[in-house]
């Protein structure tokens, strides 16, 4: 019994050091993409995510917050998880191809102005790529949430697009990470729209 407390308490403080050793470099950089989709908000554009695995379940997470509320009363607001229709994304990896079951979506529903935020550890899984480029084609900007040295999406973010990148080398250590930095988005999301705990940090 004690070795497993050990492994349980050295998964905690690994992943509590994580997210400190990961502050410095990216809070800047979140608080960067905080405002960019407070503003496409304000300007009546929605937000598309997506990822694979963890990190789709990351996405579905981020949409709810939105959708639904995250700690305060508030009106929902348009985000839309690519992930979470399973019949569409059955069917164009059936007929087309599994690199395009985000890509195809976001060209059918993405529009000038929306955002994109692709969330992903590895950085090189195709179908984000890919779904980075539509995203382009639509004049959407991108948020990129990843880890390890940023992989291959780093090759297609334009000037204008955001990458959140977690310094760390364990993909649960990073998944770990994203979901603090997506609740941190969220709640800058209701501060700055709707002044939600507007005293707690002063």
């Amino acid at each position: 019994m004690n070795q497993l407390i050990e492994r349980i308490r050295n998964n905690f403080t690994e992943s509590i050091q994580t997210k400190i050793n990961s502050a410095d470099s990216i809070i800047n950089i979140i608080a960067e993409a905080s405002e960019e989709i407070v503003q496409a908000l304000l300007e009546g554009h929605k937000i598309l995510c997506c990822g694979n695995g963890g990190s789709a379940c990351d996405a579905l997470h981020f949409s709810s917050e939105m959708q639904n509320r995250f700690r305060h009363e508030r009106p929902g607001l348009p985000a839309i998880a690519l992930t979470a229709d399973l019949p569409t994304l059955t069917a164009i990896a059936n007929d087309y191809h599994f690199s395009d079951i985000y890509a195809k979506q976001i060209r059918i529903i993405g529009q000038s102005g929306d955002l994109l935020l692709a969330i992903s550890t590895s950085g090189n899984s195709t179908n984000i790529v890919n779904a980075i480029k539509a995203a382009h084609d639509k004049n959407m900007g991108v948020i990129a949430l990843t880890g390890f040295d940023g992989g291959k999406i780093v090759e297609h973010l334009q000037e204008k697009d955001i990458e959140i990148r977690v310094l760390a080398q364990d993909t649960s250590r990073i998944q770990e990470t994203h979901l603090l930095i997506l609740h941190c988005i969220c709640d800058i999301i209701d501060y700055r729209l709707f002044g939600h705990g507007e005293t707690k940090y002063e």
